[in-house]
């Protein structure tokens, strides 16, 4: 057996350069790149590693240890999880920083792999610099953190483990059901060790992501639930996109004249104009998807995991003769809601059962309802996208303005705050893949970082950011990365003065505001009810390298979109929105828990309320 001596970090560089996946017949190479902050716990062991690689990886500088990783969240998302750029950080608090992005790629059954620096495996330095010390059990390190957030997780303490390490890592990574985050733990003492590996363990491997092929006797017993239903309702989601099936949703739904609403996740599959499109589903939906929802007599649900935004908190369905069928390739997804289930692709899943139902001649007995409230709702929408407000820009109204100016290729990236309500209700996608939405995990700090992994996942398409100034503020460090890569990206920042969304929760719930605005704390009071606290996000952006423009009205901001499509750097638009001028809700409810006790009436009546709507939704 011909060997190859190289240190453990070196050996894991040339195996990761040799992962190629293959989905429908084409091969493309699986790990493109790794995002890097160098500490000691990691830059002369895989940094070492990196600077001598001959190989075909590139290696990008990151900012913020989560900014980077959630970068290549998105590059992996918008590259429908076949290609993913890895993330590597120093010990403890470098590696904490990853936790988080971990979580959003988890929860959203994303490819992830971090490799964050540990402590010594021999233990003899102990304690390192930033070594968490637990008198319990010395094997506990900060990195341990991740096993709560990882799909797979591993502590590679002697050289040799990282054969084994990392095959189950691309065992996971490449799964399309199980897929998620996976952690391989790098003492920084092993990464330096030596080792004489295999070369069979460099070769050219491909991974097959095949479809996942229903069973016929599934196909069978979804058939026998369609074709007793009357009003049946597809929502689509994440899954139908990465399993590219819009052609096979188009046909199933206009073949049976079936509406479909949309997740977060699915938006934009098919044009937002198709006659049985209703847009977004649940409690940032179209007032068209939940009035059809109440009603429904059997939910589809295709590639979704049927998060409480999605149901309403399993309030949306309001039928008593309402059933769940599923298509999942994840098992407990597909079992959400006590559903029946086709455990399958999508695309495949939707095929068999396109033919399976047309040979009974099914068709369900909608009549005018769909168009009735899809022309409503676009009304609703149009009168939206015109607000005029007094006292300033109406965040509709800006939103108006961004939607008609955007070309069809370009794309929006968004997760937190008020911005994915209104944009999952009022965003007017024509093209599957330009809308980017983070919104399993709707971790703030995504929008910039994520704009970023899109950017370099198609760096040919305008990326336009939506951010709040609340998220702006808790993470934008790779705005730099994406000057210093030349990856140019679009932010558009939503300026109202405070975490707009969850001050309209909890006045909704009858709070006052209460720690949700930005206002200097009153020397009166002493509580934050002084003046509102002025800060002009484009002279910060500016100082990055940035181009910047600030726009208080709609001719400003039409100028400022103008312009920023001609620049060839990053750019930020500080757009100034009137706080509360955002979405409200429609037909639907989320459910929050409001006190049983308080010295506010308003507080007790909302609990009340409460109580009522909970009685009205599903409890399992």
């Amino acid at each position: 057996m011909k060997t190859l001596r190289m240190t453990m970090a070196q050996a894991l560089l040339k195996f990761l350069d040799n992962q190629y996946v293959e989905f429908d017949g084409k091969q493309n190479k699986f790990v493109k790149g790794v995002f890097t902050i160098f500490g000691h716990g990691n830059v002369v062991g895989l940094g070492q590693a990196l600077e001598e690689h001959q190989g075909d990886i590139t290696m990008y500088q990151g900012r913020n240890e989560q900014g980077m990783a959630n970068a290549a969240v998105a590059f992996a998302k918008q590259k429908n999880r076949r290609e993913i750029i890895a993330c590597t950080s120093s010990i403890g608090p470098g590696a904490l920083n990853m936790v988080t992005a971990a979580g959003t790629a988890t929860v959203n059954r994303i490819p992830l792999l971090l490799l964050p620096g540990d402590t010594f495996a021999c233990r003899q330095p102990d304690p390192v610099l930033q070594q968490i010390e637990q008198p319990h059990s010395p094997v506990i390190t900060a990195n341990d953190a991740f096993q709560a957030v990882s799909k797979y997780w591993d502590r590679i303490v002697r050289p040799e483990q990282v054969m084994t390490a990392a095959l189950n890592a691309m065992r996971v990574l490449t799964d399309l059901a199980e897929t998620g985050a996976v952690t391989l733990c790098l003492p920084q003492d092993v990464q330096a060790e030596a080792y004489d590996y295999p070369e069979e363990f460099f070769a050219k491997r491909v991974h097959f992501m095949d479809r996942h092929t229903p069973s016929s006797a599934a196909i069978d017993r979804a058939v026998e639930i369609i074709k007793n239903k009357k009003k049946p309702l597809i929502i689509s989601g994440g899954g139908s996109v990465y399993s590219e099936a819009g052609d096979e949703l188009k046909e199933f739904a206009e073949k049976f004249y079936i509406p479909f609403a949309e997740t977060q996740a699915g938006k934009g599959i098919l044009p937002w104009n198709h006659a049985l499109n209703l847009g977004g589903m649940g409690v940032t939906g179209t007032a068209a998807a939940n009035m059809i929802a109440r009603d429904a007599d059997l939910v589809i649900g295709v590639g979704t995991r049927f998060s409480d935004f999605t149901t309403a908190s399993k309030f949306a369905f309001q039928n008593l003769d309402v059933e769940f069928l599923t298509i999942n390739v994840n098992s407990m997804d597909a079992d959400k809601l006590n559903a029946k289930y086709v455990l399958g692709d999508a695309a495949t899943s939707l095929k068999a059962l396109t033919q399976k139902l047309g040979e009974i001649g099914y068709r369900s007995e909608y009549q005018d309802e769909i168009q009735a409230v899809k022309v409503a709702w676009d009304q609703e929408v149009d009168r939206l996208f015109a607000i005029d407000l007094p006292n300033g820009l109406s965040q509709t109204r800006a939103l108006g303005v961004i939607n008609k100016f955007l070309h069809e290729d370009d794309i929006v990236v968004g997760s937190s705050g008020s911005l994915p309500g209104d944009l999952q209700r009022v965003w007017r996608p024509v093209k599957p893949k330009t809308y980017h939405m983070e919104y399993g995990f709707s971790c703030m700090g995504y929008e910039i970082t994520g704009a970023l992994g899109v950017k370099m996942a198609e760096p040919d398409k305008e990326v336009y950011s939506m951010v709040g100034d609340g998220s702006y503020l808790m993470l934008h460090s790779e705005l730099v990365t994406s000057i210093q890569e030349q990856r140019k990206i679009n932010v558009l920042l939503f300026d109202n003065n405070g975490f707009g969304c969850i001050n309209n929760l909890q006045q909704s719930q009858g709070i006052p505001s209460f720690g949700t605005d930005f206002r200097y704390r009153s020397a009166e009071t002493g509580r934050m009810t002084g003046e509102t606290i002025p800060i002009d996000f484009a002279a910060n952006a500016r100082s990055y390298g940035a181009k910047t423009y600030t726009a208080t009205t709609v001719d400003e901001l039409k100028e400022a979109l103008e312009k920023s499509r001609q620049d060839t750097v990053s750019t930020l638009i500080d757009i100034k929105v009137v706080p509360g001028s955002m979405t409200g809700g429609y037909e639907s409810w989320w459910r929050v828990g409001v006190p049983e006790v308080a010295q506010s009436e308003s507080v007790l009546e909302a609990h009340k309320l409460m109580d009522n709507e909970i009685q009205k939704a599903r409890k399992f």
